[in-house]
């Protein structure tokens, strides 16, 4: 009788044609995505030539989506951009998306059902811990890993041990999947699920939307895990028909599986949350914010929190409001699909109204690429994922992350608040 796995363990032993595999074991399994950015794909582009072959395993099992430097920011990144280019071209790449026709990575394979329950994708990009929200094992590798699955369809891994966490209770107010996730890291680190899989289960699922979850999942890389995971459930299931023909397989943990630890979080008590720089943990709820913090910028949007929901929810905010005369807010719609949803529901009109700048999909100023760049000793408050010295542009500068609730009203506050000092009441309420 086969010991009992987590859902992680599951997917990993499937994908090796084993019938269990336990932490700490080294394997080389089947990958069923490979992903590359306008950044991380050139050098895997370099390597793969290294190899000396005529060819890629599957020319529909390969993602490459330039998001990063795109628009093409300077000469270096049109060069790099080009690079990819031609590489597509030349391999017949199916899923390599253009500007104008691409989004962030994080958001447009999901959107394009590139990926679905009990996948193994692999990405060149630390954010592809993203996909567990579809009950996938997904994970970042390094380039020179990307060129070697582009060539032959596998990728070793240690199997890592899990940490389960047992959601219950049902969001209250404004609080989001930001919120839960910023709550988590601040209580456990962003070492504190290092190199593990943090898993999710339990009734409070109900309560979180599938933009929920991708933000969530998201966010496990910076709690140091390997992988975050979702129990699939029937929100899961309707996403997945939505979005893809593609068939799929479910894998459930067993229920006596082994976790290194396991955390019973009532999510009914989060309240919306801010992680102060220079790390992801330093978390304050809002009413723990004593002091008024004045900001230059306010930036919603990448593969955190740019989709529909969290686009709405600014919205809402903004409505026949300003942005604070001196402040920057910059807003960044995901993909083409959502920019286009938002421009129906009237939303790009509010944001362009309230004195927003809205982009087309790209990375922009969350790696301090481009696109709001932060000067010497400036504050930005962002919906994005990481506030590491510098992340954002000068190193004296500082990033605070959040919700798109709590960035949309403090845009109008100018300084760090939150919607209820507007007078707005969450949804629930």
């Amino acid at each position: 009788m086969t010991k009992p796995m987590t859902m992680s363990q599951k997917i990993l032993a499937y994908h090796a044609g084993k019938e269990y595999v336990e932490p700490g074991d080294l394997i080389f399994a089947n990958v069923d995505l490979v992903l590359g950015n306008d950044v991380t794909t050139p050098v895997a582009i370099k390597e793969f030539e290294k190899i000396g072959i005529d060819r890629v395993f599957d020319k529909d099992k390969i993602a490459i989506v330039p998001d990063h430097f795109t628009p093409n920011k300077d000469i270096k990144s049109a060069q790099q951009c080009k690079m990819v280019r031609e590489f597509a071209k030349k391999y017949e790449i199916t899923n390599y998306f253009e500007v104008g026709e691409m989004g962030i990575e994080h958001a447009l394979l999901p959107e394009k059902g590139l990926v679905v329950p009990g996948d193994l994708v692999i990405g060149a990009d630390s954010h592809t811990c993203t996909y567990g929200a579809l009950g996938a094992f997904s994970t970042g590798i390094g380039s020179t890993d990307m060129a070697c699955a582009m060539a032959t369809g596998k990728c070793w891994f240690k199997v890592p041990e899990a940490i389960k966490f047992i959601l219950y209770g049902k969001k209250t107010g404004w609080t989001s999947g930001k919120d839960i996730i910023l709550h988590i890291i601040g209580m456990i680190g962003v070492d504190g699920a290092l190199y593990k899989s943090m898993e999710y289960t339990g009734e409070g699922l109900k309560s979180l939307s599938m933009d929920d979850r991708f933000t969530i999942a998201n966010m496990a890389i910076e709690a140091g895990a390997k992988n975050g995971i979702f129990e699939v459930d029937e929100k899961t299931i309707e996403y997945v028909k939505q979005h893809s023909t593609k068939p799929y397989k479910i894998f459930k943990a067993d229920e006596d599986a082994e976790y290194s630890q396991v955390f019973e979080i009532d999510i009914s008590k989060i309240r919306p949350t801010v992680a102060f720089p220079h790390l992801p943990e330093n978390t304050k709820t809002i009413d723990e914010i004593t002091e008024k913090i004045y900001i230059d910028q306010v930036v919603i949007g990448s593969c955190t929190n740019g989709r529909i929901e969290d686009l709405r929810i600014a919205a809402k905010i903004l409505k026949g409001r300003k942005v604070k005369k001196g402040l920057r807010c910059i807003i960044f719609p995901t993909t083409q699909n959502i920019y286009k949803q938002a421009l129906k529901e009237g939303l790009i009109e509010i944001f362009i109204d309230a004195g927003c700048v809205v982009s087309t999909p790209t990375c922009g100023p969350c790696l301090g690429g481009h696109m709001g760049i932060l000067a010497d000793g400036e504050k930005a408050l962002a919906t994005t994922n990481r506030n590491f010295v510098g992340r954002m542009g000068h190193p004296n500068s500082e990033v605070y992350l959040s919700s798109p609730a709590i960035a949309a009203a403090s845009a109008v506050l100018g300084y760090i608040g939150s919607p209820e000092e507007l007078g707005m009441k969450g949804d629930d309420e």
